[in-house]
């Protein structure tokens, strides 16, 4: 957030819709149920119906329209909100942010332990889940998205009615998004500016109950704010405010640092997300699959080829015919751990040099957030590639996307390369500037060899 002023914040047009979230808050609720019963019916409903077949369309059968949602406009919003509005998705709109404060609210109300508190959670939580997702094929089959989505708001009820008192433990901590929502509303042009004088000066008041346990006082940013709007006008210092996108990023405060924010960012939204996206068009899974299964074939091994798994540990579907053999589930492993260390290890490797040539070694943390639009771009040009292709089977093909995703990439490395350069110090800036923007060309290169 910004820097605090020395009177209370003027209640503009911006202000005052933030104020009116506080007041509506019950009508804001209805609304959140009303999400909860969608995505539940989405959620459950088509894993009980037949697969399509290629006769259906997404407007005349419920399976093809729920991938669509889901995977087709619900996620790639999701991305796009995170960097227009913050996390007013998860504040607002979330299905299973909205059940697990509804349970912490009715359960144990334990204290929250010291491993649930563990940084890295985020981290493990977003490999495992875009891995296993692979692995089931879960943008193309309900039952794996039941079982991936299902287990993941059963675990969020859980945590709700195990730990906290009407608090959102699960998002905060172990939401398999939660870090990667953080990470993009840092770029976002809406916050909630909180006047620390303002605070400080005005009456004391009931303590505001911030769902996704922010200290509102001491709030500097919006990784953690969930745009709930529930401490709007609170002791006349906190505002929704408008801001330069991506100020945050280069006026972080060193206690919001944290290497395991860039370890998400390089191996996990840079790496396994791209991999994640790329394999199955990819030349090179294509070739890595045929490599191996020559040299199997050579030595007489032939039960990785013909040996497959349960649906729910490797696809393997009766109705369609998919059956990926232990050969695929290994080669889709190595390529998506090849990528997160390919662009993890280049993007890593470009910060500390940079960090060196800048003359300390100990800001290489705060350089990778510069790298968050570059991230960004990536998912969001991935998730939109589903939308497409979902599009592309019922005839629906836009001739202008080529430019567009030339334009969003040229976009990310612009930006990228506005936030590394503010946030080197000016001793041999040029040099490790070009350091730095190693991971930022490399993951950009990658993708437009995919693309074009």
């Amino acid at each position: 957030m910004m820097a605090a002023t020395s009177s209370p914040l003027p209640r503009s047009r911006l202000a005052r819709l933030g104020d009116g979230m506080a007041r509506h808050a019950g009508a804001i609720q209805v609304m959140q149920w009303g999400m909860v019963v969608v995505y539940l019916a989405l959620v459950s409903i088509p894993a009980f119906l037949p697969v399509p077949d290629d006769s259906r369309h997404i407007w005349d059968d419920l399976v093809l329209f729920a991938q669509f949602a889901f995977w087709g406009v619900w996620w790639p919003f999701v991305m796009v909100s995170m960097l227009v509005m913050g996390r007013a998705w998860c504040g607002v709109f979330c299905p299973e942010g909205t059940m697990t404060e509804w349970a912490s609210r009715h359960g144990l109300g334990r204290a929250i332990p010291a491993w649930l508190r563990w940084r890295g959670w985020p981290f493990v939580a977003f490999v495992c889940t875009t891995v296993y997702g692979q692995m089931i094929t879960v943008y193309e089959y309900p039952k794996a998205a039941l079982l991936i989505l299902g287990a993941s708001t059963v675990m969020a009820l859980a945590v709700g009615w195990i730990y906290g008192r009407g608090h959102r433990v699960w998002c905060r901590y172990l939401c398999p998004a939660s870090g990667v929502f953080s990470l993009l509303s840092r770029l976002a042009p809406l916050h909630f500016q909180v006047d620390a004088q303002a605070w400080r000066a005005a009456p004391r008041q009931h303590a505001v109950q911030c769902a996704p346990l922010v200290d509102v006082r001491s709030q500097t940013g919006g990784g953690g704010c969930q745009m709930c709007g529930r401490c709007s006008g609170h002791r006349d210092a906190v505002t929704l405010a408008p801001r330069l996108p991506g100020i945050e990023v280069t006026h972080l405060p060193q206690r919001e640092v944290s290497p395991w924010d860039i370890v998400l960012l390089l191996f996990g939204m840079m790496g396994v997300a791209t991999g994640a996206f790329q394999w199955s068009g990819s030349p090179l899974f294509v070739a890595l699959k045929q490599g191996v299964a020559t040299v199997l074939i050579e030595h007489g091994i032939i039960a990785p080829m013909t040996t497959s798994l349960p649906w729910w540990i490797l696809t393997n579907s009766d109705e369609t015919g998919e059956v990926f053999s232990l050969l695929d589930g290994a080669c889709l492993l190595a390529y998506m751990g090849g990528s997160a260390l390919a662009f993890g290890l280049v993007g890593l490797g470009g910060l500390a040099l940079a960090a060196r040539l800048g003359g300390d070694v100990k800001a290489l943390w705060r350089l990778g957030y510069g790298l968050i639009p570059q991230a960004a771009v990536g998912l969001v040009v991935g998730l939109s590639s589903m939308t497409l292709t979902q599009l592309g089977t019922e005839g629906i093909i836009f001739a202008w996307v080529p430019e567009a995703r030339a334009a969003l990439l040229a976009l990310g490395m612009v930006w990228s390369g506005v936030l590394l350069w503010s946030l080197l110090p000016p001793r041999r800036r040029p040099l490790a500037w070009l350091a730095a923007m190693a991971g930022v060309l490399f993951h950009a290169t990658a993708w437009a060899l995919f693309f074009f």
